[in-house]
Protein backbone atom coordinates (compact mmCIF):
# COMPACT_ATOMS: atom_id res chain seq x y z
CA UNK A 1 0.00 0.00 0.00
CA UNK A 2 1.25 3.48 -0.87
CA UNK A 3 2.03 5.85 1.97
CA UNK A 4 -0.86 8.11 2.92
CA UNK A 5 1.64 10.91 3.49
CA UNK A 6 3.05 11.16 -0.02
CA UNK A 7 2.49 12.89 -3.33
CA UNK A 8 1.03 9.61 -4.63
CA UNK A 9 -1.94 10.23 -2.33
CA UNK A 10 -2.28 13.93 -3.13
CA UNK A 11 -2.16 13.62 -6.94
CA UNK A 12 -5.39 11.62 -7.42
CA UNK A 13 -7.10 13.65 -4.68
CA UNK A 14 -6.38 16.95 -6.41
CA UNK A 15 -7.17 15.55 -9.85
CA UNK A 16 -10.58 14.39 -8.57
CA UNK A 17 -11.27 17.78 -7.02
CA UNK A 18 -10.45 19.63 -10.25
CA UNK A 19 -13.05 17.50 -12.05
CA UNK A 20 -15.77 17.23 -9.40
CA UNK A 21 -15.36 20.11 -6.94
CA UNK A 22 -18.38 22.36 -6.62
CA UNK A 23 -18.23 25.95 -7.79
CA UNK A 24 -18.87 27.93 -4.61
CA UNK A 25 -18.56 31.72 -4.36
CA UNK A 26 -15.98 31.65 -1.56
CA UNK A 27 -13.83 29.37 -3.71
CA UNK A 28 -13.89 31.92 -6.54
CA UNK A 29 -12.25 34.67 -4.50
CA UNK A 30 -9.05 35.27 -2.56
CA UNK A 31 -10.57 38.23 -0.67
CA UNK A 32 -9.71 37.56 3.00
CA UNK A 33 -12.85 39.32 4.23
CA UNK A 34 -15.20 37.33 1.99
CA UNK A 35 -13.50 34.08 2.99
CA UNK A 36 -13.68 34.96 6.68
CA UNK A 37 -17.42 35.67 6.33
CA UNK A 38 -17.95 32.30 4.66
CA UNK A 39 -16.07 30.46 7.40
CA UNK A 40 -18.14 32.08 10.14
CA UNK A 41 -21.38 31.28 8.30
CA UNK A 42 -20.42 27.68 7.53
CA UNK A 43 -19.85 26.82 11.19
CA UNK A 44 -22.58 24.24 12.00
CA UNK A 45 -24.56 25.28 8.90
CA UNK A 46 -24.92 23.55 5.54
CA UNK A 47 -23.64 25.06 2.30
CA UNK A 48 -27.11 25.25 0.70
CA UNK A 49 -28.41 27.28 3.66
CA UNK A 50 -25.44 29.64 3.68
CA UNK A 51 -25.37 30.55 -0.03
CA UNK A 52 -28.20 33.17 -0.12
CA UNK A 53 -27.14 34.68 3.21
CA UNK A 54 -23.54 34.98 2.02
CA UNK A 55 -24.49 36.91 -1.12
CA UNK A 56 -26.83 39.25 0.74
CA UNK A 57 -24.29 39.83 3.51
CA UNK A 58 -21.54 40.87 1.10
CA UNK A 59 -23.95 43.21 -0.69
CA UNK A 60 -24.83 44.85 2.62
CA UNK A 61 -21.39 44.70 4.30
CA UNK A 62 -18.84 44.41 1.46
CA UNK A 63 -15.68 44.77 3.54
CA UNK A 64 -14.24 45.05 7.04
CA UNK A 65 -14.82 48.81 7.14
CA UNK A 66 -18.53 48.54 6.29
CA UNK A 67 -19.12 45.82 8.86
CA UNK A 68 -17.13 47.63 11.54
CA UNK A 69 -19.27 50.77 11.04
CA UNK A 70 -22.57 48.89 11.34
CA UNK A 71 -24.54 48.78 14.58
CA UNK A 72 -25.31 45.44 16.22
CA UNK A 73 -29.00 45.57 15.34
CA UNK A 74 -28.23 45.78 11.61
CA UNK A 75 -25.74 42.91 11.91
CA UNK A 76 -28.21 40.67 13.74
CA UNK A 77 -30.95 41.54 11.27
CA UNK A 78 -28.74 40.49 8.33
CA UNK A 79 -27.88 37.24 10.13
CA UNK A 80 -31.39 36.26 11.25
CA UNK A 81 -32.36 32.81 10.09
CA UNK A 82 -28.83 31.41 10.25
CA UNK A 83 -28.99 30.77 13.99
CA UNK A 84 -26.13 30.58 16.51
CA UNK A 85 -26.09 34.39 16.73
CA UNK A 86 -22.85 34.48 18.70
CA UNK A 87 -21.21 33.94 15.30
CA UNK A 88 -22.66 37.22 14.03
CA UNK A 89 -21.51 39.09 17.12
CA UNK A 90 -18.02 37.59 16.84
CA UNK A 91 -17.82 38.43 13.15
CA UNK A 92 -18.84 42.00 13.96
CA UNK A 93 -16.24 42.18 16.74
CA UNK A 94 -13.59 40.73 14.42
CA UNK A 95 -14.24 43.43 11.81
CA UNK A 96 -13.76 46.09 14.48
CA UNK A 97 -10.60 44.39 15.77
CA UNK A 98 -9.15 44.28 12.24
CA UNK A 99 -9.96 47.96 11.79
CA UNK A 100 -8.51 49.02 15.14
CA UNK A 101 -5.54 46.65 15.51
CA UNK A 102 -4.47 45.84 11.94
CA UNK A 103 -5.36 49.01 10.00
CA UNK A 104 -8.24 47.25 8.27
CA UNK A 105 -6.08 44.46 6.80
CA UNK A 106 -6.50 40.87 7.95
CA UNK A 107 -3.19 39.38 9.16
CA UNK A 108 -1.83 36.53 7.06
CA UNK A 109 -0.57 34.08 9.68
CA UNK A 110 -2.86 31.60 11.41
CA UNK A 111 -1.46 32.33 14.87
CA UNK A 112 -2.45 36.00 14.70
CA UNK A 113 -5.76 35.27 13.00
CA UNK A 114 -6.61 32.92 15.88
CA UNK A 115 -6.49 35.86 18.32
CA UNK A 116 -9.56 37.44 16.69
CA UNK A 117 -12.99 37.04 18.35
CA UNK A 118 -14.67 33.72 17.64
CA UNK A 119 -11.73 32.36 15.63
CA UNK A 120 -10.51 28.96 16.75
CA UNK A 121 -7.86 26.62 15.42
CA UNK A 122 -9.90 25.39 12.47
CA UNK A 123 -11.13 28.82 11.34
CA UNK A 124 -7.67 30.37 11.61
CA UNK A 125 -6.14 27.59 9.53
CA UNK A 126 -8.95 27.73 6.98
CA UNK A 127 -8.59 31.49 6.47
CA UNK A 128 -4.79 31.28 6.20
CA UNK A 129 -5.18 28.41 3.74
CA UNK A 130 -8.02 29.66 1.56
CA UNK A 131 -7.21 33.39 1.61
CA UNK A 132 -3.40 33.23 1.58
CA UNK A 133 -2.74 29.72 0.17
CA UNK A 134 -0.68 28.75 3.20
CA UNK A 135 -0.03 25.10 4.06
CA UNK A 136 -2.03 25.02 7.30
CA UNK A 137 -3.84 21.92 8.61
CA UNK A 138 -7.59 22.10 9.06
CA UNK A 139 -10.04 19.60 10.53
CA UNK A 140 -13.74 20.21 10.06
CA UNK A 141 -16.51 17.60 10.29
CA UNK A 142 -15.99 16.37 6.73
CA UNK A 143 -12.23 16.10 7.05
CA UNK A 144 -12.51 14.45 10.47
CA UNK A 145 -14.74 11.74 9.00
CA UNK A 146 -12.42 11.24 6.04
CA UNK A 147 -9.24 11.06 8.11
CA UNK A 148 -10.76 8.72 10.68
CA UNK A 149 -11.56 6.27 7.87
CA UNK A 150 -8.28 6.66 6.01
CA UNK A 151 -6.39 5.77 9.20
CA UNK A 152 -9.02 3.36 10.61
CA UNK A 153 -9.17 5.46 13.77
CA UNK A 154 -11.27 3.79 16.46
CA UNK A 155 -10.68 6.46 19.11
CA UNK A 156 -13.73 8.72 19.54
CA UNK A 157 -13.06 11.86 17.54
CA UNK A 158 -14.80 14.11 20.09
CA UNK A 159 -12.24 13.24 22.78
CA UNK A 160 -8.91 14.99 23.32
CA UNK A 161 -7.01 11.91 22.14
CA UNK A 162 -9.16 11.57 19.03
CA UNK A 163 -8.84 15.24 18.12
CA UNK A 164 -5.07 15.11 18.58
CA UNK A 165 -4.80 12.14 16.23
CA UNK A 166 -6.86 13.90 13.57
CA UNK A 167 -4.82 17.09 13.72
CA UNK A 168 -1.57 15.11 13.61
CA UNK A 169 -2.78 13.29 10.50
CA UNK A 170 -3.96 16.52 8.84
CA UNK A 171 -0.57 18.10 9.52
CA UNK A 172 1.33 15.11 8.15
CA UNK A 173 -0.79 15.14 4.96
CA UNK A 174 0.04 18.76 4.10
CA UNK A 175 2.03 19.55 0.99
CA UNK A 176 4.85 22.07 1.32
CA UNK A 177 2.77 24.68 -0.52
CA UNK A 178 -0.67 25.02 -2.07
CA UNK A 179 -2.75 24.70 1.05
CA UNK A 180 -5.86 26.12 -0.62
CA UNK A 181 -6.19 23.37 -3.21
CA UNK A 182 -5.20 20.55 -0.85
CA UNK A 183 -7.60 21.49 1.94
CA UNK A 184 -10.44 22.24 -0.48
CA UNK A 185 -10.01 18.78 -2.00
CA UNK A 186 -10.06 17.06 1.40
CA UNK A 187 -13.19 18.93 2.47
CA UNK A 188 -14.97 18.22 -0.80
CA UNK A 189 -14.14 14.52 -0.74
CA UNK A 190 -15.66 14.31 2.73
CA UNK A 191 -18.73 16.28 1.65
CA UNK A 192 -19.48 14.44 -1.61
CA UNK A 193 -18.01 10.94 -1.36
CA UNK A 194 -16.96 9.98 2.18
CA UNK A 195 -20.52 10.43 3.44
CA UNK A 196 -21.59 9.87 7.05
CA UNK A 197 -23.75 6.75 6.78
CA UNK A 198 -23.26 5.46 3.23
CA UNK A 199 -19.79 6.33 1.97
CA UNK A 200 -19.42 6.03 -1.80
CA UNK A 201 -16.20 4.03 -1.59
CA UNK A 202 -16.34 2.88 -5.21
CA UNK A 203 -16.16 6.53 -6.31
CA UNK A 204 -13.30 7.48 -3.97
CA UNK A 205 -10.13 8.57 -5.82
CA UNK A 206 -7.91 7.56 -2.86
CA UNK A 207 -9.62 4.33 -1.82
CA UNK A 208 -6.36 2.37 -2.26
CA UNK A 209 -4.95 4.37 0.65
CA UNK A 210 -7.91 3.77 2.98
CA UNK A 211 -7.25 1.50 5.97
CA UNK A 212 -10.87 1.31 7.18
CA UNK A 213 -12.22 -2.21 7.47
CA UNK A 214 -15.80 -0.96 7.89
CA UNK A 215 -15.99 2.71 6.83
CA UNK A 216 -19.68 3.12 7.67
CA UNK A 217 -18.92 2.49 11.36
CA UNK A 218 -16.44 5.38 11.51
CA UNK A 219 -15.90 7.90 12.90
CA UNK A 220 -16.63 6.88 16.45
CA UNK A 221 -18.02 9.39 18.93
CA UNK A 222 -18.88 9.47 22.60
CA UNK A 223 -22.45 8.75 23.61
CA UNK A 224 -24.67 11.56 22.45
CA UNK A 225 -25.78 14.05 25.06
CA UNK A 226 -29.37 13.67 26.21
CA UNK A 227 -31.72 16.21 24.62
CA UNK A 228 -33.34 18.38 27.29
CA UNK A 229 -36.91 19.51 26.68
CA UNK A 230 -37.83 23.00 27.83
CA UNK A 231 -41.09 24.98 27.80
CA UNK A 232 -41.03 28.74 27.34
CA UNK A 233 -44.05 31.01 27.66
CA UNK A 234 -44.46 34.38 25.94
CA UNK A 235 -47.19 36.97 25.58
CA UNK A 236 -48.80 38.26 22.42
CA UNK A 237 -50.04 41.82 22.97
CA UNK A 238 -51.37 43.75 19.97
CA UNK A 239 -53.06 47.13 19.87
CA UNK A 240 -53.54 49.84 17.23
CA UNK A 241 -51.22 48.18 14.70
CA UNK A 242 -48.46 47.87 17.27
CA UNK A 243 -47.13 44.75 18.93
CA UNK A 244 -45.31 44.61 22.25
CA UNK A 245 -41.79 43.17 21.94
CA UNK A 246 -38.90 42.70 24.35
CA UNK A 247 -35.20 43.14 23.62
CA UNK A 248 -33.57 39.93 24.81
CA UNK A 249 -30.68 40.02 27.25
CA UNK A 250 -30.17 36.25 27.28
CA UNK A 251 -30.07 33.63 24.53
CA UNK A 252 -30.85 36.04 21.68
CA UNK A 253 -29.07 39.03 23.18
CA UNK A 254 -29.89 42.23 21.31
CA UNK A 255 -32.71 40.68 19.27
CA UNK A 256 -36.43 41.33 19.70
CA UNK A 257 -38.71 38.61 21.04
CA UNK A 258 -42.27 38.27 22.31
CA UNK A 259 -42.43 39.31 25.99
CA UNK A 260 -41.43 36.51 28.35
CA UNK A 261 -43.83 35.17 30.97
CA UNK A 262 -42.42 33.85 34.24
CA UNK A 263 -45.17 31.23 34.48
CA UNK A 264 -47.53 29.78 31.90
CA UNK A 265 -51.15 30.96 32.23
CA UNK A 266 -53.86 28.33 32.68
CA UNK A 267 -55.53 29.42 29.45
CA UNK A 268 -54.98 27.65 26.15
CA UNK A 269 -52.11 29.20 24.15
CA UNK A 270 -52.78 30.94 20.88
CA UNK A 271 -49.87 29.03 19.35
CA UNK A 272 -47.28 26.38 20.15
CA UNK A 273 -44.04 25.94 18.21
CA UNK A 274 -41.25 23.41 18.72
CA UNK A 275 -37.70 24.27 17.77
CA UNK A 276 -34.25 22.74 18.44
CA UNK A 277 -31.54 24.74 20.15
CA UNK A 278 -28.11 23.15 20.66
CA UNK A 279 -28.79 20.28 23.12
CA UNK A 280 -32.34 21.37 23.87
CA UNK A 281 -35.72 21.09 22.24
CA UNK A 282 -37.86 24.03 23.20
CA UNK A 283 -41.63 24.41 23.04
CA UNK A 284 -42.59 28.04 22.57
CA UNK A 285 -46.12 28.74 23.86
CA UNK A 286 -47.70 32.12 23.11
CA UNK A 287 -50.63 33.47 25.14
CA UNK A 288 -52.95 36.46 24.73
CA UNK A 289 -53.44 38.20 28.03
CA UNK A 290 -53.24 41.57 29.82
CA UNK A 291 -49.64 42.66 30.16
CA UNK A 292 -47.70 45.54 31.72
CA UNK A 293 -44.63 46.60 29.72
CA UNK A 294 -41.28 46.86 31.50
CA UNK A 295 -38.13 48.83 30.68
CA UNK A 296 -36.84 46.26 28.14
CA UNK A 297 -40.08 46.24 26.17
CA UNK A 298 -41.39 48.57 23.50
CA UNK A 299 -44.43 49.00 21.30
CA UNK A 300 -43.34 48.25 17.74
CA UNK A 301 -45.26 49.35 14.68
CA UNK A 302 -46.16 46.43 12.43
CA UNK A 303 -44.70 48.36 9.51
CA UNK A 304 -41.15 48.12 10.84
CA UNK A 305 -41.11 44.48 11.95
CA UNK A 306 -39.25 43.39 8.81
CA UNK A 307 -36.39 45.74 9.69
CA UNK A 308 -35.91 44.40 13.22
CA UNK A 309 -33.71 41.43 14.16
CA UNK A 310 -36.06 38.69 15.39
CA UNK A 311 -35.05 35.07 16.01
CA UNK A 312 -36.74 32.63 13.64
CA UNK A 313 -39.14 31.04 16.19
CA UNK A 314 -40.51 34.43 17.22
CA UNK A 315 -40.72 35.67 13.64
CA UNK A 316 -42.60 32.49 12.72
CA UNK A 317 -44.96 32.99 15.66
CA UNK A 318 -45.73 36.56 14.61
CA UNK A 319 -46.21 35.54 10.99
CA UNK A 320 -48.86 33.03 12.08
CA UNK A 321 -50.55 35.17 14.72
CA UNK A 322 -50.78 38.61 13.12
CA UNK A 323 -53.00 37.76 10.14
CA UNK A 324 -55.68 36.15 12.34
CA UNK A 325 -55.75 38.69 15.19
CA UNK A 326 -58.12 41.65 15.28
CA UNK A 327 -57.91 42.24 18.99
CA UNK A 328 -56.62 45.01 21.18
CA UNK A 329 -55.39 43.25 24.29
CA UNK A 330 -56.01 44.88 27.63
CA UNK A 331 -52.85 46.19 29.19
CA UNK A 332 -51.78 48.80 31.66
CA UNK A 333 -49.72 51.81 30.74
CA UNK A 334 -50.65 51.98 27.04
Amino acid sequence: MFSLFSSRFRRPLVAWFRRHGRSLPWRETADPYAILVSEFMLQQTQVATVLPYYERWLARFPDFAALARADESAVLHAWQGLGYYARARNLHATARAVRENFHGVLPRDAATISTLPGVGRYTAGAIASFAFDQAEPIVDANIARLLSRLTNLHTAIDTAAGRDRLWQTATALLPRSGGRLHNSALMELGALVCLPRRPLCAQCPVRQFCAATNPAELPRKKTRRHIVRLDESHAFVLCRKRVLLEQSAARWRGMWILPRLETAPRAQPLLRLDFPFTHHRITLSVFAQPYSPNERQSWISLGVLDRLPLPSPHRRALAQLLPRQKLCSTFSGA
